[in-house]
């Protein structure tokens, strides 16, 4: 009997553990599945609306360490649609910007040109491939494009340029968005 105890004593603690385990790994997300992996929160004390619309811009200056890796500031606009869609927010109850300026303008560079600079391919082409895809508009600040020489030819096609990152800030949140930093 008390080998009986010990074996589903065992069992027990090793079933909690791997359920644990799942339940704290993240998941591809329902909107842009290849990036911003979510994780499943149930039952959140703090409700989200899933009819009130969302306008944000994403105010990003920063880039990765690591040039060879994605810029997880980036990333974390496709896990915002993915944990909203994934919480049961219609997608279409969302309205994204992202403003690049800074150092986190380079993230913008056609593959070619940023293996010029950082000597390594682009790992955010596909991304924001995606986001664009998933009606994320994407701003390029014109005044970092020009002290950077990210011109149109150097730039990926999804990258709009406005006067400046503080011009297209001001005007997106005369028009109601919401600013997320980074």
């Amino acid at each position: 009997m008390k080998n009986y105890l010990q074996i589903l004593y065992i069992l027990s603690f090793i079933f909690v553990c791997s359920n644990t385990t799942a339940q704290n790994q993240p998941e591809p997300g329902m909107v842009i599945s290849e990036f911003g992996p979510t994780y499943n929160i149930e039952n959140p004390d703090y409700k989200t609306s899933l009819t009130q619309p969302f306008k944000v811009v994403f105010d990003i200056t920063q880039t990765s360490e690591d040039p060879s890796e994605i810029n997880k500031y980036v990333e974390t606009i496709a896990r915002f649609l993915n944990m909203h869609v994934k919480a049961g927010k219609p997608l279409n109850t969302m309205e994204v910007f992202v403003v690049m300026h800074g150092g986190a303008a380079q993230t913008l560079l056609k593959n070619e040109f940023y293996q010029e600079v950082y000597k390594t391919d682009n790992p955010n082409i596909a991304l924001f491939e995606a986001l664009s895809d998933n009606g994320v508009q994407i701003i390029l600040c014109g005044q970092t494009a020009n002290a950077r020489n990210i011109t149109e030819e150097r730039r990926i096609p999804n990258a709009q340029v406005s006067l400046s990152a503080m011009t297209a800030l001001v005007q997106l949140q005369n028009d109601g968005f919401r600013v997320i930093s980074f």
